[in-house]
């Protein structure tokens, strides 16, 4: 059974503007994981619109949205499975979460380009 589907895109520039200003907002958002791999990517803006994006998704999936449910981006971690393909954990509030809809899987995609990335994320239970 599907609980909840989220989609969102994200402007790289934007995010690009922010990482500039310093590393409030990169620590506010993003875990040390994903500052790790996105830092070691060829364009790391592009990974870190891409796992924004995907962080929105998740909270529009829950149906909450960012700030309503109780869970932070820093709460909401993407990772890449061996293939690469993308993944979802919970930390903290967003475990809690997890627990509290029977969620079985959290499927994602995400995608990205020099000016745009995107996620889509299907909530199973």
């Amino acid at each position: 059974m599907i609980i909840g589907i989220g989609t969102d895109i994200t402007e790289v520039p934007r995010i690009a503007a922010k990482l500039a200003k310093g590393d409030g907002f990169r620590n506010l958002v993003f875990t040390p994981f994903e500052i790790s791999y996105c830092e070691q990517q060829a364009m790391p803006a592009e990974s870190y619109a891409a796992r924004f994006a995907a962080k929105e998704a998740v909270l529009k999936a829950f149906g909450t949205g960012w700030g309503n449910g109780g869970v932070n981006f820093d709460e909401i971690e993407i990772r890449n499975d061996a293939a690469g393909k993308p993944e979802v954990f919970l930390i903290g509030n967003g475990a809690a979460k997890y627990e509290l809809l029977g969620i079985k899987k959290i499927w994602v995609s995400l995608s990205h380009e020099k000016s745009a990335a995107v996620a889509m994320v299907i909530i199973e239970g």
